[in-house]
C-alpha cells in the first residue's frame, strides 16, 4: 500500500513567502493545503489566486489569527464567514476546512463550527519550522517520526508573536528535501481530498 502525506501551510498568504513555497511545490509536483488568514487574503489577493490557479486547496484559519479559545459562537461564526466571504470573493473558491490559530477550541465553539458545514482539521505532525531550525533539521525531524496518512504543520507567514514578518528561508529550503527524502521512504504527497477520500481513520489530525 502507498504510503501518503500531506502538506500544509498556515497564516499566509505572505507576498514574499508564498511564490517561493510554491515555486518549490510545483518543481516537485505537490498539492499541499494553504489555511489562509482573511486578512492577509484582502491585503495580498494576487497570491492568494495564485494559490487557487495552482491547484492547491484553500482552509480558513480566520480573519485575524486571533485566539478563539473564549470566543461565543455567535464571534466564531462571524469571524469564519467573513473570512470565507473575503475568500469566496478573491479566489472564487469556498472552502469548508477550518483550522483555528494555536488549535484552541472550546467544546461548545468546535460544535458551533460543524454545524456550520465545516470540518475542523488540524495536524498530526508539526514541522516547527516557527523556531526557525535549519532546514536539514527539520526534515530531519520529519523523517524520524512520520508516519502513512500524517498532516504535516508548515508556515507561510506568521511567528510565535505575530501574523506577519517571520523569516521562511528554512521552511521554503525544507520542501525540495523533504519531498527527495520521503519519496525515497516510499511516500506519496497527496491533496487533502485525496487523502481522506482514502483513509477516513484520521482521528489524530482530525481531532475535532
Amino acid at each position: 500500500m502507498q504510503k501518503r502525506v500531506v502538506l500544509t501551510f498556515d497564516d499566509g498568504p505572505s507576498p514574499e513567502w508564498t511564490p517561493l513555497i510554491l515555486d518549490e511545490l510545483k518543481k516537485a509536483n505537490i498539492k499541499a493545503v494553504f489555511f489562509m488568514i482573511g486578512h492577509h487574503v484582502q491585503k495580498y489577493p494576487e497570491i492568494a489566486k495564485r494559490v487557487v490557479d495552482e491547484g492547491h486547496t484553500i482552509g480558513n484559519h480566520g480573519y485575524a489569527h486571533s485566539v478563539m479559545l473564549y470566543y461565543t459562537p455567535a464571534e466564531i461564526e462571524q469571524e469564519i464567514r467573513y473570512t470565507e466571504h473575503v475568500i469566496k470573493r478573491v479566489t472564487g473558491q469556498t472552502t469548508k476546512l477550518f483550522r483555528p490559530p494555536k488549535a484552541w477550541l472550546r467544546k461548545a465553539i468546535k460544535n458551533k463550527v460543524k454545524e456550520m458545514g465545516y470540518q475542523i482539521l488540524l495536524w498530526s505532525l508539526n514541522s516547527k519550522d516557527w523556531v526557525k531550525f535549519n532546514h536539514r533539521y527539520i526534515v530531519r525531524f520529519i523523517e524520524k517520526r512520520v508516519k502513512n496518512g500524517d498532516i504535516l504543520l508548515f508556515h507561510d507567514s506568521g511567528s510565535v508573536f505575530s501574523r506577519e514578518g517571520a523569516d521562511r528561508t528554512q521552511t521554503v529550503k525544507s520542501i525540495p528535501l523533504l519531498a527527495k527524502t520521503l519519496k525515497a521512504k516510499g511516500y506519496q504527497f497527496v491533496s487533502i481530498e485525496e487523502l481522506l477520500g482514502v483513509d477516513q481513520k484520521l482521528d489524530k489530525a482530525l481531532a475535532f
